[in-house]
């Protein structure tokens, strides 16, 4: 890896953290969940409703893309809504989806 002329030496823990992040992007369900926050916000419900699953389990795969910084949540209400972390997150979908379709 080369971030200018510097060749990136990660630590064990920064490893482990991208591992982590990794896993978290080879799930089919929070890619889809992802591409949904991708337009716009969301609540659990309305995930929910959009993939026709229990909102159990959309709490569940919201809660590991959280875990790992993909998304963030802030409360209106009883709910709360969802969005991408930040334009990081958006430009790692967008390049990973372009690098595929040139397969």
């Amino acid at each position: 890896m080369n971030k200018g002329n510097a060749v990136l030496k990660p630590a064990a823990r920064e490893l482990d953290a991208l591992s982590e992040f990794h896993k978290a992007l080879g799930d089919y369900t929070r890619i889809r969940i992802l591409w949904l926050l991708m337009e716009r916000e969301w609540c659990v419900s309305g995930l929910a409703e959009e993939k026709k699953m229990a909102e159990s389990a959309i709490s569940h795969q919201l809660r590991v893309l959280r875990g790992v910084r993909l998304i963030n949540g802030h409360r209106v209400g009883k709910n709360v809504f969802y969005s991408l972390a930040d334009n990081h997150v958006r430009w790692i979908l967008e390049k990973t989806y372009d690098h595929i379709l040139e397969q």
